[in-house]
């Protein structure tokens, strides 16, 4: 007799806040679970935009964002979620105000929500299921792009390495006025120097600018994009205007103008680790967090 639990996932990122509807199916002896996305809302509340520069969420985003949880609770009342998770990162965890939203979120709608750390954030996403990707013989750079940090892993012979959390993402670079020559050459030196006499590396890339990079391309689930494909693509986006990725590309505003960041930030990764190819597992903070309920390792 199959079992059939439902449980969901908040991500309060930088540049959206997502929340995804699971169905985790068991047979009897509860081995081997089953996760199925039932449903995923995202709505583009650019909170990054406020803290990376101003340093605080202003009223409009915060009341927004108390709405977007309103309508998150009612969704998931209406699914019949039996546990959940929420989880907000860098623009939350940066803003001067982001405690006193977090409890006033709930005190509105008694939605919890947690802040959590760029390292917690890099476990949790690792968290999801890439047994479908990962060789245990082969060596991966795990890169997942935010809108305000990049989580870096390195995964080994079936086994985590090491880890690190950047702060550079693609709202973040979106500000002309920062300066961020000295976050590339520390990502540069740390990729080099934890890759160093490792061969044969693959790229694991997580996040929604890289999902719709692999969506774009055409290849089917499990193919890779090599580094030609990566660096040929960036020069394509970036030869476009912002009106034209929007309206020949199909992208969303708020995809439109941070998918070259995220672009580059890939790319990078690649040509500095000596990787060639990059897969794409369309896996995000939200499958983590869902994952982490179920086995109650959050």
């Amino acid at each position: 007799m199959l079992k059939i639990e439902k449980l969901a996932g908040i991500d309060i990122g930088s540049n959206a806040v997502r929340l995804l509807v699971t169905n985790v199916i068991t047979e009897d002896s509860g081995a081997n679970p089953s996760f199925k996305k039932s449903a995923l809302v995202r709505v583009p509340i650019r909170l990054g935009a406020d803290t990376f520069i101003k340093g605080i969420i202003s009223e409009k985003n915060k009341n927004r964002m108390i709405k977007a949880m309103k309508a998150f609770k009612l969704l998931m009342d209406v699914h019949g979620i039996e546990k959940y998770k929420a989880c907000a990162t860098s623009a939350m965890r940066e803003a001067k105000n982001g405690d006193e939203i977090v409890n006033e979120i709930f005190k509105k709608t008694s939605i919890k929500i947690d802040i959590i750390d760029g390292k917690k954030e890099a476990k949790i996403i690792f968290s999801t299921d890439l047994n479908h990707i990962i060789e245990i013989h082969k060596t991966y750079l795990y890169v997942d792009v935010g809108g305000g940090s990049t989580e870096i892993t390195i995964f080994s012979k079936g086994k985590i390495t090491t880890s690190k959390s950047f702060k550079i993402g693609t709202v973040r670079l979106l500000d002309d006025k920062k300066k961020f020559k000295a976050i590339w050459l520390n990502i540069e030196t740390w990729i080099k120097e934890n890759t160093k006499g490792l061969k044969n590396i693959n790229v694991i890339g997580s996040g929604g600018n890289i999902n719709k990079i692999f969506k774009l391309s055409g290849k089917p689930m499990g193919t890779a994009l090599s580094l030609t494909y990566m660096k040929n693509y960036l020069d394509f986006l970036s030869q476009m205007t912002y009106e034209d990725r929007i309206l020949k590309l199909d992208l969303n505003p708020d995809r439109a103008d941070v998918i070259i960041p995220a672009s580059k930030i890939y790319v990078a990764a690649m040509e500095w680790s000596g990787a060639t190819k990059i897969y794409v597992p369309k896996i995000g903070l939200a499958d983590g967090i869902v994952k982490n309920v179920y086995y109650n390792t959050y």
